[in-house]
């Protein structure tokens, strides 16, 4: 089960601005990798499902969020289909993300009061996507879209609340236009985590790297 509810989720990925998206088949790297991010200022984090027995891997990391990041709302992206959605609320998901939207998978979610993310790539899709449900939706691609198309939906739509993903930088001209632009938070995957980084487990390098991108954020809020 869920460990923060709906309303406190949300809360946490609009306070911090961000939401790191990672992935990794060993569960102590992906542990350090959370932890490493909590430590840096982050209380939002997606782990997607993205490789064989990812779920496996949430499962022990899920716990592990419980004891050593007990602020950490800690969520799922990647979720495509209602099975998969509840496969990993069962497993302790705060969150669901996905690069698409399935109004089946917010169903799934609706019921246990668990936020339901999905992808959008046009107005029509926010508002249904808002039909449904989802408080949040994810701008995906961002870097195909750009902060223009946050602009220009919010015109119309300013209630919306959105996250974008995919493009995102931890620099502070990106985060800025991104903020700017209007977004209720950004999701931040590979340029967060550079493979070498991970693999020297330079996990110092990720939580400054946090801390900076969250202080870029709050500035281009003021």
């Amino acid at each position: 089960m869920a460990k923060f509810d709906k309303i406190a989720v949300l809360t946490k990925i609009g306070q911090t601005g961000m939401v790191p998206v990672f992935y990794h088949k060993d569960v102590e790297v992906a542990k350090q990798v959370v932890k490493a991010c909590y430590e840096g200022g982050v209380r939002a984090f997606e782990f997607t499902n993205r490789g064989d027995f990812a779920q496996e891997v949430f499962g022990e990391v899920s716990k592990f969020v419980a004891r050593e990041c007990p602020e950490m709302a800690f969520g799922v992206g990647t979720v495509v289909d209602p099975a998969t959605a509840a496969i990993y609320l069962q497993l302790g998901a705060d969150f669901v993300v996905g690069p698409l939207f399935n109004p089946e998978v917010a169903k799934v979610c609706n019921r246990r009061l668990v936020p339901y993310t999905p992808g959008c790539g046009t107005v029509s899709e926010v508002g249904f996507a808002q039909e449904v449900g989802c408080d949040l939706c994810k701008v995906f691609p961002g870097d195909v879209l750009g902060p223009k198309f946050i602009k220009g939906l919010l015109a119309p739509l300013s209630w919306s609340k959105l996250m974008v993903t995919g493009g995102v930088e931890p620099t502070k001209d990106n985060l800025t236009s991104w903020i700017k632009a209007g977004v209720f938070s950004v999701g931040m995957g590979s340029k967060l985590f550079p493979k070498e980084v991970i693999a020297a487990k330079d996990w110092a390098f990720i939580t400054a790297k946090c801390r900076e991108a969250l202080g870029y954020i709050a500035e281009a809020r003021k």
